[in-house]
């Protein structure tokens, strides 16, 4: 049993995990802690395939969501920006000037070994 399963109001498991790193690990671990009835939010971009053990989940009900954000939900994350609600700044793990454009790329491109979440690219 999953550690998050483990640690659950009830030992069943979580309502929704968030993917958003994008390597077999993360969304293994995903799908190891959510509950029957459960939601997977894979946001992660991935490089590599993952598996998805379906001869285990098939019977618990599970929902899994792909993709990024999408437009609708902008203005509701901007505004909390603005609010100071969520701190964006905590996010970012890598800055580069314009004319390191290339190893931003590169970085990003590999983000589970470089360890990158999200990557700024300012003018200094």
């Amino acid at each position: 049993m999953g550690e998050l399963k483990r640690l659950s109001r009830d030992g069943l498991g979580i309502d929704v995990a968030i993917e958003a790193v994008g390597v077999p690990a993360t969304f293994a671990t995903a799908l190891d802690s959510i509950r029957p009835g459960g939601r997977v939010a894979n946001v992660g971009v991935h490089g590599a395939p993952v598996t998805f053990p379906i001869e285990r989940d098939w019977i618990n009900n599970i929902t899994i969501t792909t993709g990024l954000v999408n437009a609708t939900t902008a203005p509701d994350l901007l505004e909390k920006i603005t609010k100071g609600e969520i701190d964006p700044a905590k996010f970012v793990t890598h800055r580069f000037t314009f004319d390191q454009m290339l190893d931003a790329y590169d970085t990003f491109s590999n983000a589970a070994d470089q360890h990158a979440l999200k990557v700024v690219i300012a003018k200094e």
